[in-house]
């Protein structure tokens, strides 16, 4: 999976995850710090990443420019570190599985989400 985590979500989610999905980054490690949500957004879409974010911003700006890239949108509330590692851990098939669908470019994750569980998608 090459994800790009926005800068909601913590450095640590990121170094924690990154021993399972090498190719996974946050913002800070691509130079974007300080950067707008276009500016991710656009980032994604250049270098083939799958935008991972808590904010609304960036999948408004797919409803209008499209996919890819394909957005990630966490709908989970408060969900701290370790809740955010044990999602992408224990739900990595169903994370492979969006990014493999050519006709999707956007997952809202809410909990709970399970196998059984059918998330909207657009």
């Amino acid at each position: 999976m090459r994800l790009l985590f926005d800068q909601n979500i913590s450095f640590r989610v990121v170094k924690q995850l990154k021993a399972l999905f090498p190719d996974i980054i946050g913002v800070w490690e691509a130079g974007l710090i300080n950067a707008d949500d276009y500016e991710i957004w656009e980032y994604a879409r250049q270098h083939g990443y799958t935008v991972v974010t808590f904010d609304k911003d960036i999948p408004a700006i797919g409803s209008v420019r499209g996919f890819p890239p394909k957005i990630i949108w966490l709908r989970t509330g408060n969900l701290n570190n370790l809740g955010i590692v044990s999602l992408f851990i224990n739900h990595t098939e169903q994370f492979n599985d969006f990014i493999a669908r050519h006709n999707k470019g956007c997952l809202m994750v809410y909990l709970p989400f399970t196998t059984d569980s059918n998330p909207q998608d657009s």
